[in-house]
């Protein structure tokens, strides 16, 4: 427990900042979430532009606050921004595949990228035979093999 006067206080203070700083970081998230699915669900484009204007300016205003740290305000206003930009353009030049211009506007299908296919290729390209490294002290063990020291001996106590 505090000691001093100025200390109790600055915990009552605190404790304040802290409830209304967590209400505003909910709004803020809430208002990027609903900025994001107005984006990405068709048919709602003028909607769309509104949620975008008020999630940039929460973000913002949060920013200047000191509720969140203004480089990842910004950060959060340029990704609605790239997504806003991504589907205007996909929109402007593909004409009919809506559908897909979305679905790469959001990173792809359902957010994932190459990489684990790209993996899963590259196992497949393994020997058929060959067995992955540790494998047998594992199953044998049934522990994952001891790491090796920096030490090639103990020393004695």
């Amino acid at each position: 427990m505090a000691n001093t006067r100025s200390a109790r206080k600055r915990i009552r203070s605190n404790e304040r900042k802290r409830v209304h700083n967590r209400a505003v970081r909910a709004a803020v998230r809430t208002k990027v979430s609903k900025a994001r699915r107005a984006l990405l669900t068709p048919g709602e484009e003028p909607d769309a532009e509104q949620a975008l204007r008020d999630a940039v300016s929460a973000l913002d205003r949060a920013a200047e606050k000191g509720v969140v740290h203004r480089n990842n305000a910004r950060r959060r206003a340029s990704r609605l921004a790239s997504i806003a930009a991504t589907l205007q353009r996909a929109t402007e030049g593909a004409g009919g595949d809506a559908a897909a211009a979305r679905s790469a506007a959001a990173g792809g299908a359902k957010g994932r990228s190459g990489k684990p296919a790209a993996k899963q290729a590259a196992k497949s390209r393994a020997k058929p035979g060959a067995k992955p490294a540790g494998s047998a002290t594992t199953r044998a063990t049934g522990k994952a093999p001891a790491k090796a020291s920096g030490r090639a001996t103990r020393r004695k106590p």
